[in-house]
């Protein structure tokens, strides 16, 4: 991947093969974006209903349950459906990174007084992870929250609220880390209602056995 320029360009909309997607900056460097009517509410419910039964509690990248981490979660199987198929076809063009660079999607829920302190998606230094380091990410929002659940960028004073359907995007692949360190974030507390989230990152390096999905 080039580190020239951002990885996604700046559009105002972006017209994937099966949807539009509108779009606005809410940050340049490091690029954060907010996308609108990436996902129907069809797909939206239908990621809610398969993803609940098989939900367990969330843990950081090392395996570990913690209190920074109190959502539940799943990770759906690459490709293992024809509607998994499609949506991770759509979030690859849309990213602009090939799908064999994609980590599985996952489903996250948060409920009342749940969520995630703030932590970087890219793994550190030292992690043996970094060799084929995270570079961006994007998190779609699967319902309305009542009240709290936003995605908080403190070190930007950055605050983003959950719409069913819609996505936040942020990327960190950047050579001065200072910028990479900037994407720190949360998902602050749910104060009424739930949070539903569905997740994906994309490394550096090909992380799938197979080549691009075809047509």
């Amino acid at each position: 991947m080039s580190e020239e320029t951002s990885i996604l360009p700046i559009q105002s909309f972006y017209s994937l093969d099966d949807c539009v997607v509108a779009a606005t900056v809410l940050h340049k460097e490091p690029l954060i974006m907010k996308l609108k009517r990436l996902l129907t509410d069809d797909e939206c419910q239908w990621l809610m209903e398969t993803a609940g039964p098989r939900l367990t509690e969330s843990k950081l990248v090392n395996k570990v349950v913690s209190e920074i981490r109190t959502s539940r979660g799943m990770f759906f199987e690459e490709e293992e459906s024809p509607f998994i198929r499609r949506i991770e076809r759509r979030i690859s063009q849309l990213m602009n990174v090939p799908i064999e660079h994609a980590e599985g999607l996952q489903v996250l829920h948060y409920g009342p007084n749940q969520e995630y302190k703030a932590h970087y998606d890219f793994f550190g230094q030292n992690s043996p992870l970094a060799r084929n380091n995270r570079i961006s990410t994007l998190i779609i929002y699967l319902n309305d929250v009542e009240e709290g659940g936003e995605t908080l960028f403190p070190l930007l004073q950055l605050r983003v609220k959950p719409e069913r359907g819609s996505a936040l995007y942020f990327e960190y692949f950047y050579q001065q880390q200072a910028l990479n360190n900037l994407t720190l974030h949360s998902s602050v507390p749910v104060v009424r209602g739930d949070k539903w989230v569905a997740t994906q990152w994309m490394r550096r390096q090909r992380i799938r056995d197979f080549g691009l999905i075809p047509s």
